[in-house]
């Protein structure tokens, strides 16, 4: 058997905090999750412990149990927890990329100017966003209908609606979460408007 490495101790005593931290989430005592997942409960609790070893067939069985995958259960991405920005000063947009879905993408962003009053100019792309007002006050146009929103309100939306966001009042800082196909629309619309000279304010 090999020497078990500093990580190595660290992945397994990882490991055996997550069972039961996911067992307590459940609200399970060790003798429901050690009879749903085939065990006896005192070989439960020494795994839990850390005085039993780990076995690979266990932990599937134990990741099945706790509705979870093996790769979750042994997932030890501890690195890039910290991710900085892509900022456009331009536009006075900030954007972080979401790790556990490089389809989707947060952006953050300054607004000054109130939305566009001409329905054609509202734009509408597959997909769904949501967004938090940070400060100010926002006005989110939906087709026909206009939502005021203050500061801490959010709002959720399929983006195949015609839609517009701008400020009232004075300047406003929205955050933004765009799944896949939204963040696309968006990349698509602003390189249109880039290669026809327009500016991007507001957004949308």
């Amino acid at each position: 058997m090999l020497p078990m490495t500093q990580e190595d101790g660290q992945l397994d005593s990882l490991v055996r905090k997550r069972i039961r931290a996911l067992r307590v989430a459940q609200g399970w005592s060790l003798e429901e999750l050690a009879t749903r997942a085939n065990l006896s409960q005192s070989s439960l609790s020494r795994i839990e412990n850390g005085r039993r070893r780990l076995a690979l067939d266990q932990l599937v069985t134990l990741a099945r149990a706790l509705d979870t995958s093996l790769d979750q259960l042994v997932e030890n991405a501890a690195d890039d927890v910290v991710i900085s920005p892509m900022i456009d000063g331009a536009h006075g947009i900030m954007r972080w990329p979401v790790k556990g879905d490089p389809g989707m993408s947060v952006m953050r962003q300054r607004m000054t100017e109130p939305p566009p009053d001409n329905p054609a100019r509202m734009r509408a792309h597959p997909g769904r966003e949501w967004l938090v007002v940070l400060s100010g006050t926002a006005v989110l146009m939906l087709g026909h209908r206009r939502f005021r929103m203050e500061a801490n309100q959010a709002a959720e939306f399929p983006t195949m609606l015609p839609h517009a966001i701008g400020a009232e009042g004075g300047p406003c800082e929205i955050m933004g979460i765009f799944d896949r196909d939204a963040r696309r629309g968006h990349q698509r619309e602003a390189a249109e408007a880039g290669d026809r000279g327009e500016a991007q304010t507001p957004r949308e």
